[in-house]
């Protein structure tokens, strides 16, 4: 059972919204360049659901197993799923079958790894094309973080993209650090830093910077943010594993 209204949810996602469009027109753009991923990791199906009718197109899932779940039980129309936690190798088959985009991408060996099952073809659910990825790179230097280091981001991006024809990288993604305003900030211009660098070097047509959360999304916006993840700004408190 959800924790929240479907009135109060709506209420959320419209204050969201209204934040978005105020940070793009900050950082001269619109609120149409940036896409809202709903992250909805612990909650339930009626929550997601109330989501879709609020005009949420897009969910953040963090685990294949919990996103594995939600899919044996999804009974409504179709929506997007993005992975956005650390992916373990071994999980690359299913992670491909289930998620329409990879954004945790941090390793050669995963991208590999991914590609290799889209050349198989082995994957029921596995749409035509190019498997689309994003590179997570750890712009804080904290530990606890996953992402590969700044300085060796732009060497996988090169590596994918010489290496791993059946992947398109679209991006970047970034985690902001535990720190303060500035610290935070200073990261999400790093990453732009970043794939400016690779677009220079490359010629990398990638589209998007994932970063920003419910609590930083309006700094990230400001620093070149084209999607933002926001899970408790829009259902609230996340729910305990075992609620789901």
């Amino acid at each position: 059972m959800s924790d929240i209204t479907v009135e109060a949810m709506r209420e959320n996602i419209i204050g969201i919204r209204a934040r978005i469009d105020a940070a793009a027109k900050r950082s001269g753009r619109k609120a149409e360049d940036i896409t809202l991923i709903a992250v909805s990791k612990f909650q339930p199906l009626e929550s997601l659901y109330m989501a879709l009718d609020c005009g949420i197109t897009i969910f953040g899932e963090n685990r294949v197993q919990e996103r594995e779940q939600k899919a044996a039980a999804w009974a409504r129309e179709r929506a997007e799923w993005h992975m956005i936690g650390h992916l373990q190798r071994n999980k690359a088959r299913k992670a491909a079958e289930l998620f329409d985009c990879v954004q945790s991408v941090d390793s050669f060996e995963l991208a590999s790894a991914l590609d290799r099952i889209v050349v198989e073809k082995a994957c029921p659910g596995l749409k035509a094309g190019p498997f689309v990825i994003m590179i997570e790179a750890n712009t804080s230097g904290e530990e606890s973080k996953s992402g590969v280091s700044p300085d060796s981001c732009v060497a996988l991006a090169e590596k994918i993209i010489s290496e791993c024809p059946n992947l398109r990288a679209d991006g970047f993604m970034t985690i902001g650090p535990l720190a303060g305003a500035g610290e935070t900030r200073r990261s999400f211009a790093f990453l732009r830093t970043l794939a400016g660098e690779a677009k220079a070097k490359l010629g990398l047509k990638a589209r998007h910077l994932s970063m920003g959360m419910s609590g930083d999304f309006e700094a990230a916006i400001e620093e070149g943010a084209t999607i933002v993840r926001i899970g408790t700004g829009i259902f609230g408190a996340r729910r305990l594993r075992d609620k789901l």
